[in-house]
């Protein structure tokens, strides 16, 4: 899973955004990036995951500019490449002596946003394998935590140490430990996802997790890599997780729901599966609908049109493989998180002329959603739901488009 993820491992020098180099702060020579006020747990929740060292990071202020975005989980920390319990980025980068994902954090901390970090993911030693306890496990994650000043990290357990039960169990007292030291601290955990919710190692962590007593705000799956194609596959997976959920710790549906997070995959899939952005919406509105705690994808890296845009039909690290404007599946995380995404105005409002319309002009290559209008044939419209290359007024009352009269 997640086989894109471990390009990281290795190139974890290379070079950032230059945007993010001009707002670290002066004062901050150890590399520590100033505090930031917390953020809603809604927005820890919605942060979608970006790679800041690797896979052609974007710009996250520019982001945030364009999808009303505040918070990112920057991914991964791992255990060194040559052995250790120390934290480092990608495996290559020790956190201590850190200053660019620094600069990232203070740049987006600047803009009034927050990040959480990602420990884990796919490929790569992680430091569950390499310490030799939960206590030294969880003493590596605070370096991380005090370093950045963290209010959120996410444990990313998959392969291949999701298969070690050593591991996990230093993995999930090291979660343990942290919840119980940082008050506060917003802590999710995210492992594959099957059709069946888990599969059989996912199963053990959670009875790791109970055998415990440790509840983090949510553990997420990941409903792709695994046969998936679309949301229906998705959707279907979330609900059995649930019972899943249900049958470990003994909750209630609404209980076992308030404690589940959805991590996707945008466009194409490692393994060829196509998640568009209409899947976004149905899941969005599966997990607004059922009280779920998380939303969020991998990644902000690959939320961007390749070219051609459908990449040849292969898999990217730096695009989606679909058509899309840049950061269409950031917005569905804007809106988990309760925000409306701008509709990217221009940077000199133009004037209205009298009898014109104040909307901008339909397009058959844009993607618009519930409650976005445009204008059309000199009327304004409204989209009831997600729709794109639908025309106004050709589909009668019944279709996507509420006349709203003349401008």
């Amino acid at each position: 899973m997640k086989r894109l993820r471990a390009l990281l491992c290795g190139a974890a020098t290379a070079a950032l955004a230059t945007a993010g180099l001009s707002a670290f702060v002066a004062g901050q020579a150890s590399g520590a990036p100033a505090a930031a006020a917390a953020l809603s747990n809604r927005w820890y929740a919605a942060a979608p995951y970006l790679m800041p060292l690797d896979n052609n990071p974007p710009d996250a202020g520019a982001i945030m500019d364009a999808t009303g975005l505040k918070a990112f989980q920057l991914a991964f920390v791992l255990a060194p490449n040559g052995g250790g319990c120390g934290p480092t980025w990608g495996g290559t980068a020790p956190v201590s002596s850190d200053t660019a994902v620094a600069s990232v954090i203070a740049s987006i901390r600047a803009k009034g946003g927050d990040v959480s970090v990602s420990v884990g993911g796919y490929g790569g030693t992680k430091l569950g394998q390499t310490c030799s306890d939960a206590s030294s496990t969880a003493a590596a994650y605070q370096q991380v935590i005090t370093k950045y000043q963290l209010k959120a990290i996410d444990f990313d357990l998959e392969e291949p140490e999701y298969e070690n039960g050593t591991a996990i169990a230093h993995e999930i007292g090291a979660a343990k430990i942290l919840q119980q030291n940082n008050p506060g601290l917003y802590v999710s955990v995210t492992t594959a996802g099957t059709a069946d919710g888990t599969g059989w190692f996912g199963k053990q962590m959670l009875n790791e997790a109970k055998a415990q007593g440790f509840v983090p705000d949510n553990f997420s799956i990941m409903p792709f890599d695994g046969g998936f194609n679309g949301a229906a596959a998705q959707t279907s997976a979330l609900t059995n997780f649930n019972s899943i959920l249900r049958s470990t710790f003994g909750w209630s549906a609404a209980t076992a729901y308030a404690h589940e997070g959805f991590s996707g995959m945008n466009g194409r899939s490692d393994t060829g599966e196509y998640f568009r952005q209409a899947d976004f919406q149905t899941v969005l509105d599966y997990a607004t609908g059922h009280g779920m705690d998380r939303f969020t994808f991998w990644s902000l890296n690959r939320d961007r049109q390749c070219s051609p845009p459908d990449n040849n039909g292969t898999t990217s690290g730096t695009c989606s493989s679909v058509a899309q404007a840049d950061w269409d599946f950031a917005k569905y995380a804007v809106r988990f998180a309760g925000a409306t995404p701008p509709t990217d105005p221009p940077t000199t409002p133009p004037t209205t002329p009298p009898g014109s319309c104040s909307v901008a002009a339909w397009s058959s290559a844009a993607i618009y959603t519930s409650g976005n209008e445009v204008s059309h044939k000199g009327h304004k419209w409204k989209a009831k739901w997600w729709t794109r290359n639908e025309e106004p007024g050709t589909t009668g009352e019944w279709g996507v488009w509420l006349d709203e009269g003349a401008c």
